[in-house]
C-alpha cells in the first residue's frame, strides 16, 4: 500500500478537528480525494518514500543526518538563555555578539533556510508514518 494512501485516512480525520464548519470541512476533503489520483499525489509519494528509505538506512552517517541537523538547530535556539544571562550583565557584550550572529545568519543563502525547513517537515513525516505503520517506537 502506497504511503500517501495511508496518510489520507489521518489528514481525514485531521481535517474534521480543525474545520469546524461542515461545509468547508466536506469541500476539504473532496480536494484531498481529488488530490489522492492527481500527479501531484504521486510526486509528494515518491519524496516521502525517498525520506523513508534514508531514515531506514543502515548507514549511521545517513539514517542520523535529518536529526542531527535539527539538533545543531535547537543547540543554536537554546542559545539564547546564557545569552539573556550575558546580557544581564553585560548588555553591550551581548548585544556584540548578538550583531555578530545576525550578520552571520543573514549572510547564509536562503535555499539553506529552505532546506532545513524541507528536511524537518520531511523527517517529522517519516517519523509519523513510521509510527502508523509500527516500525517507530
Amino acid at each position: 500500500m502506497p504511503i500517501l494512501d495511508q496518510l489520507i485516512g489521518p489528514i481525514a480525520s485531521i481535517i474534521d478537528k480543525i474545520i469546524p464548519d461542515k461545509e468547508a470541512r466536506a469541500k476539504a476533503k473532496l480536494e484531498l480525494i481529488q488530490l489522492q489520483g492527481s500527479q501531484e499525489l504521486k510526486l509528494i509519494e515518491a519524496r516521502l518514500a525517498a525520506i523513508v528509505t534514508e531514515a531506514q538506512s543502515a548507514d549511521p552517517w545517513t539514517s542520523r543526518a535529518r536529526p542531527s541537523f535539527l539538533y545543531v538547530m535547537y543547540a543554536m535556539i537554546l542559545w539564547a538563555v546564557p545569552m539573556g544571562v550575558l546580557a544581564a550583565f553585560n548588555p553591550s557584550a551581548a548585544r556584540d555578539i548578538a550583531a555578530g550572529m545576525n550578520a552571520y545568519l543573514n549572510g547564509l543563502p536562503e535555499p539553506l533556510y529552505a532546506l532545513f525547513g524541507t528536511g524537518y517537515l520531511g523527517y517529522t513525516a517519516a517519523r509519523q508514518w513510521g509510527k502508523a505503520k509500527g516500525v517507530d517506537r
